[in-house]
C-alpha cells in the first residue's frame, strides 16, 4: 500500500472522521463503521485533506484535466483545498467550480466550465444518488468531458442495483472512471490488530462485525 494511503487512513481515525461501533445509515443498514467528512474542521486538517486528494488524483488520473468540480455543499471545500494542494505539489493550476442547490435569477455559473476536462470530487459515495443530480448539471452547463470521480473512501458495499458497489454503478451508468483515495479493504488491512493513536482500532471482535457486514452488503 502506498505510504500516503496508510497516512490517510490514520489521519481519518485521528480526525475522528472514520469511526467504529454501531451506526444506522440513511439506507437503514446497521454498519460497524461510519465516515463523516464534516469532522474535518481545522485549517491543518483541511490542508492535509487537499494533499491526499491531490496525490490520489495525480496517481489515478495524471495531469490531463483542467477543472475540479465539487458538488454543493460538501464538495465545495474539497474542491478548493484540492486545487490549492495540486498547485503546491505539482505546480499545475487547476480551477475549481461547483453547482448551486438553488436556482438564481441573474447570470450563470457556466463560464468556468467551458471546453474543459473535469474531475469530480466527493467525500464518500454509498448509493450514487448525489451523482444522479450532479452529472446532468455538469453536462448541461457546457461541453465538458468528465474524466473521472474521486471520493475519499470506497465503502465497497452494494449500491442501488444490489450487486456492484456504488462507484462501479456510477462508472457503468455514466461512462467515466471512478476511484477512491482508499478502500475499506485497505482500511481494515492497515488498522487490524495494529495501534493507531496508542490503541488498537480494529480488534478481532470488530473485524468479525465488519466481515459479517460485508457478508451481507459487500459488493459482489
Amino acid at each position: 500500500m502506498e505510504q500516503y494511503k496508510q497516512e490517510f487512513i490514520e489521519f481519518m481515525v485521528e480526525s475522528d472522521v472514520l469511526k467504529f461501533g454501531e451506526f444506522t445509515l440513511k439506507s437503514g443498514r446497521k454498519s460497524p463503521f461510519f465516515m463523516n467528512a464534516g469532522a474535518y474542521v481545522t485549517g491543518s486538517q483541511l490542508k492535509k485533506l487537499g494533499q491526499y486528494y491531490a496525490k490520489a488524483i495525480h496517481d489515478t488520473y495524471g495531469d490531463d484535466f483542467d477543472v475540479l468540480f465539487g458538488p454543493a455543499y460538501k464538495g465545495i471545500p474539497l474542491g478548493v483545498v484540492t486545487a490549492i494542494a495540486y498547485s503546491d505539489l505539482y505546480g499545475k493550476e487547476v480551477r475549481y467550480c461547483s453547482d448551486r442547490k438553488e436556482e438564481k435569477d441573474h447570470g450563470a455559473d457556466k463560464g468556468s466550465f467551458l471546453g474543459n476536462r473535469v474531475i469530480m470530487i466527493e467525500d464518500v459515495t454509498t448509493s450514487g444518488k448525489s451523482m444522479e443530480e450532479t452529472v446532468p448539471k455538469v453536462k448541461g452547463a457546457a461541453d465538458v468531458t468528465i474524466v473521472g470521480l474521486m471520493v475519499s473512501l470506497n465503502r465497497m458495499e452494494v449500491g442501488k442495483g444490489g450487486e456492484k458497489c456504488a462507484l462501479d454503478e456510477i462508472k457503468d451508468l455514466y461512462g467515466f472512471d471512478t476511484a477512491a483515495i482508499v478502500t475499506m479493504e485497505e482500511v481494515v488491512e492497515c488498522l487490524y490488530n495494529k495501534e493507531c493513536n496508542g490503541k488498537v482500532v480494529i480488534d478481532d471482535t470488530l473485524k468479525a462485525a465488519i466481515d459479517a457486514y460485508y457478508e451481507q452488503y459487500g459488493a459482489k
